[in-house]
């Protein structure tokens, strides 16, 4: 990653993005951390601009993307936040010392209602969501270059993601920096195990990919037949939530069917239950198994109709059916909808 390809990156889905503004960041970071260097032996500025990068797969807006490059210079140089203020405008200066304060925080005590109570203190702090936002992707960032620290270190931060961040994150909706969160520190915590399950998973969803192509035809022409249009994806389970679900169920890998579950995706939400309708009319759904979070969603702002059906040969199959705007929401959560309410100012 490099400047370049960060501008490139917010230009393509923000063709009217006050680049000059990440420019002028970019160079008043990379000044100030001059002569810093992370544990990998990179000048520091690579870590606030992979946070950029992280934020701008968010879609995010020139503000919050200025706010993750500037987010250590209080932090970690001579630079003041007046400086901050002075060069950046009171929002991108208010946006930093909010991160600087949550960085401030110490992680002692593993206790749950501690780790509870650390989790609120987030949310009380960060006046604006996007503080906690810069402070995700500083957490991604650190955890995808974890193999440069010890191993007391990894384990140490790797636990402190799973009891803190991977919440948080699951919190605002922002299921696939959870996933990603989860599944890099179930890496460090449980290397074995990990690897183990990860060799079963390639070995079950090699098996079980034809299986899901064939489902995915069959149903795409029925909904074909009643002029339904979408997509359809076969989706895999990430590790962590394998791995949880064998642990808390006490079940064994071969016990485990949802390796590999459909998502159907849609224009509107009238498609969604007529989708459903065709799907239960395909195959038998599992009594207790169905989920209406379209008409009652969960309080991060999650919306799905959930269903599991017995599917060809007998196999129970889980199938989501959601509009393209939900599919925004569940993957990037609140980060959406900022990007949604901002999109038109920057």
């Amino acid at each position: 990653m490099n400047l370049e390809t960060l501008l490139n990156k917010i230009e393509s889905y923000n063709p009217t993005a006050d680049l000059a503004l990440i420019r002028k960041a970019y160079f008043f970071a990379e000044l100030a951390h001059a002569g810093q260097y992370r544990d990998s032996g990179d000048p520091y500025i690579e870590h606030p601009l992979g946070i950029a990068s992280i934020l701008a797969d968010l879609e995010l807006d020139v503000t919050t993307i200025a706010g993750g490059l500037l987010h250590d210079v209080v932090e970690d140089t001579q630079v003041t936040l007046a400086e901050i203020e002075e060069q950046f405008g009171k929002e991108i200066a208010t946006i930093v010392d909010g991160v600087t304060k949550l960085s401030r925080i110490e992680y002692k005590s593993k206790e749950e209602q501690q780790v509870e109570n650390l989790r609120k203190m987030f949310f009380a702090m960060a006046e604006d969501i996007r503080v906690i936002l810069i402070k995700l992707a500083d957490r991604l960032h650190n955890m995808r270059t974890l193999r440069f620290l010890t191993e007391d270190r990894q384990r140490e931060i790797s636990r402190e993601t799973l009891d803190v961040f991977a919440p948080l994150a699951h919190r605002l909706g922002m299921s696939k920096i959870k996933a990603e969160l989860e599944d890099i520190a179930f890496r460090y915590l449980e290397p074995e195990k990990y690897y183990e399950l990860v060799e079963k998973v390639a070995k079950k969803r090699a098996e079980r990919e034809e299986y899901i192509k064939s489902v995915i035809a069959h149903l795409r022409e029925k909904l074909g037949e009643v002029g339904i249009e979408g997509e359809i994806q076969g989706r895999a389970k990430h590790l962590y939530s394998i791995y949880k679900k064998m642990v808390e169920q006490e079940k064994d890998f071969s016990e485990i069917y949802d390796l590999m579950a459909i998502r159907v995706i849609v224009d509107n939400v009238k498609d969604c239950y007529g989708a459903l309708g065709i799907i239960h009319t395909m195959w038998k759904p599992v009594p207790g198994r169905f989920k209406d979070y379209v008409a009652m969603p969960k309080i991060n702002m999650y919306q799905s109709l959930h269903t599991t059906v017995i599917g060809p040969g007998g196999e129970p199959l889980e199938i989501q059916i959601r509009t393209w705007e939900m599919h925004r929401t569940s993957e990037y959560g609140i980060a959406a909808h900022w990007r949604y309410k901002e999109g038109t100012t920057d």
